[in-house]
């Protein structure tokens, strides 16, 4: 159901029908098996945060001006990293509209720690879309008013990125509040977590506040959340059924905007948490820290990632920029010293700030926000290449994405650059969104989406 506030208007873009046949064969699936996880994205960066999507063949070439390899384009108000996501025939997003007039966004090689002013009441929407056809199927108020904290002139007010286990929807945007809907939009429950004051590592300041960006996890019948902040720091276990919490663990941490990651590999489930006086894996039954150690960016953003038996941490603010490969296995207090027993390897200063990596066909790809792509066996941390994407104007804060032997990453101008995955770096082709692009795409059955300033495009046929 469409509410009467009626911003949204499909944009049909039309393909050249004497291709019709070519991509008909294109796009047919790898196998034919119709394997539901294909059609799945359903939290940040889809699947255990893996960033990856394979037996569909994706897209190398496209054009958003001409609408070739544009299935539809949707256009979307409002201001908003949190990227999409997709369950079945239904995709995902989270918006923040504000009422007096479009929000400003600074993009670029930005470094001012100031928040944007006192700003006017925002509606916070869930929205849901068809994921064949672009049509809106429904949207939801979650709450209006003025934001209850302020946010850094690059983030918004709905950072993060809803989670879905296909029967309930779960929405966290922080200070704003935490929803849980079905899939067809009824509201099953909500809690207020408080102000969480998220900003400058130390300034308890209003005038630091840089906005929430913690996405929930969901897993079995619980959520996960991580709330770093100035003060009162913790990582918390809820109730899917009714948002009660189960456990909560408090944290000696700072301020971070990473999202934790469920890891079921080894010995004892896990949920992993970047972080820089905290970087730390729990219990995920109970709580209970299973290592920690310290160190490294004191403005924790990406995600761990993991891969096999290890576990991959980086971050980059500050005098240091790592990259940890951890064991999954390691238990108490861990050394980050560069020739540490405790770590399977590391690299001191080549971590990413914004982008979290990607491991994929047992290579593990970071970029740094100036646009510099590594490659490292994700083995033993053996770097392969160290390539420049662009001409190194402008910025990256989307995280990479994989699937069908490419690799996918997203300038902050929309600039797309594709490359072959392996040990060479092999640039495929370089395709514009045509409008600005912060949040991390997903993919589903051979298209690839992308949440732009002002659009949800699908890319593929």
């Amino acid at each position: 159901m469409v509410s009467d506030w009626e911003p949204w208007e499909t944009l049909v873009i039309p393909k050249r029908l004497p291709l019709a046949f070519a991509f008909m064969t294109a796009w047919m699936p790898l196998t034919e098996a119709d394997d539901t996880h294909t059609a799945r994205w359903p939290s940040f960066r889809g699947q255990q945060a893996e960033g990856i999507s394979e037996g569909w063949r994706l897209p190398t070439d496209w054009s958003v001006e001409t609408g070739e390899g544009i299935r539809w384009s949707r256009a979307v108000l409002g201001l908003a990293h949190s990227s999409p996501i997709v369950w079945d025939s239904r995709i995902f997003v989270v918006t923040a509209v504000s009422l007096d007039g479009e929000a400003e966004l600074k993009i670029g090689l930005y470094g001012s720690g100031d928040a944007v002013e006192e700003e006017s009441s925002n509606r916070f929407l869930l929205l849901c879309f068809d994921r064949e056809t672009g049509a809106l199927l429904w949207e939801r108020t979650l709450r209006e008013g003025v934001p209850r904290a302020k946010r850094h002139p690059k983030a918004t007010h709905a950072n993060t990125t809803p989670c879905t286990d296909g029967r309930s929807l779960v929405t966290f945007l922080g200070s704003e509040g935490l929803y849980c809907h079905s899939l067809e939009g009824e509201l099953l429950w909500e809690r207020d977590l408080g102000v969480l004051d998220v900003g400058a590592p130390g300034y308890a300041d209003p005038k630091y506040q840089w906005g929430y960006a913690s996405s929930p996890v969901l897993h079995g019948d619980h959520i996960f959340i991580q709330c770093d902040q100035q003060q009162g720091s913790y990582v918390a276990a809820l109730d899917l059924s009714n948002g009660e919490t189960v456990w909560r663990t408090d944290r000696d941490e700072l301020p971070t905007w990473g999202t934790p990651t469920v890891i079921t590999q080894g010995s004892t489930p896990q949920l992993v948490l970047n972080g820089f006086q905290h970087i730390g894996g729990y219990d995920l039954e109970t709580g209970a820290p299973l290592w920690w150690m310290h160190g490294g960016g004191d403005v924790p953003v990406p995600t761990p990632v993991a891969w096999r038996n290890l576990v991959f941490i980086t971050n980059a603010h500050g005098r240091q920029s790592p990259v940890y490969a951890i064991p999954i296995e390691a238990r108490g207090a861990l050394s980050t010293e560069p020739e540490s027993a405790d770590l399977a390897w590391s690299h001191t200063k080549r971590g990413n700030y914004m982008q979290t990596p990607l491991v994929y066909r047992d290579l593990l790809y970071t970029c740094h926000d100036t646009g510099v792509l590594s490659c490292y066996r994700a083995a033993t941390g053996e770097l392969l290449y160290r390539e420049r994407l662009g001409e190194g104007r402008t910025a990256y804060t989307a995280s990479p994405v994989a699937g069908d032997g490419k690799i996918f990453v997203t300038s902050e101008e929309g600039d797309v650059h594709i490359l072959a995955a392996g040990e060479t770096f092999a640039p495929l082709a370089h395709n514009r969104l045509g409008e600005s692009c912060l949040a991390s795409p997903a993919i589903a059955r051979g298209s690839l989406f992308f949440r732009t300033r002002g659009q949800l495009i699908a890319v593929g046929d």
